[in-house]
């Protein structure tokens, strides 16, 4: 027993048990957030009817994200910014700077952030309240239902003529909004499927601006893992040979 306490050991035994100690706690973390990761949000407000899930495929297509992002700018920005967006990032997605260049406003330095030029005054005066940034719609209208961005996919597509609106239009996904349907003269040109596409490439486009960093960060986090996984078993080599002295 005196030697298994004896000064010269106790040091590098100590260390060897807190440093297992600690790697096992950093792979139960990780553990954690990657379950906390792959499981939906769900707190934010779902919808009466059920939502249908966004092609996943598209939510990695940078090709789709940059057609959303286009007809998001062309369509949407009059009305919803993305304020959190600079307008420099959508090089993230694949666009050069002239094709950026291309689709900003006149006046709009590429470092500026993608807001809309409407005033927030004059839009409560004309529809009753101020068009909400969509920056983070993609994620806040997550629900038991499915993703914010099944939300966002869901909810362009289910507008319908409603004579009692404001508007003359109504949705069953969000029912008795006061935005119109922006994108009716595109569902009137095109087949179901050629719309829904169209749907789907914008969802992609919100998807990347609600968390522009989700592509580096998943890469980064499988470097991560595999990182622990090596420091894990040199830690459990380093243990087992300092306790082989000792036994």
């Amino acid at each position: 027993m005196k030697s298994f306490m004896s000064p010269h050991l106790t040091w590098p035994m100590k260390s060897t048990v807190a440093l297992v100690q600690f790697s096992r706690q950093i792979l139960v973390s990780a553990a954690a957030a990657v379950t906390f990761i792959a499981a939906p949000a769900a707190f934010a407000a779902g919808g009466p009817v059920a939502l249908d899930a966004t092609p996943a495929a598209k939510l990695k297509d940078k090709a789709a994200m940059q057609n959303g992002a286009k007809i998001f700018v062309n369509n949407c920005m009059g009305c919803h910014g993305v304020s959190a967006m600079r307008w420099s990032r959508l090089s993230d997605i694949g666009f050069t700077e002239e094709q950026i260049k291309a689709l900003m406003p006149a006046g709009v330095k590429a470092g500026d952030y993608m807001r809309t030029s409407m005033n927030r005054n004059d839009a409560k005066e004309w529809f009753g309240a101020a068009p909400p940034d969509l920056s983070l719609t993609a994620r806040s209208r997550s629900s038991h239902s499915g993703t914010g961005t099944d939300w966002v996919y869901t909810f362009l597509r289910t507008y319908y003529e409603d004579p009692s609106r404001p508007t003359g239009w109504n949705n069953k996904t969000y029912v008795g909004v006061g935005m119109p349907h922006v994108l009716w003269e595109m569902q009137k040109t095109k087949s179901p499927a050629e719309f829904d596409s169209a749907v789907g490439d914008i969802a992609a486009f919100l998807n990347y601006v609600s968390e522009p960093s989700q592509f580096s960060r998943k890469s980064a986090g499988i470097v991560v893992m595999i990182f622990l996984a090596i420091f894990f078993v040199l830690a459990w080599r380093l243990n087992k040979a300092y306790w082989k002295k000792i036994k």
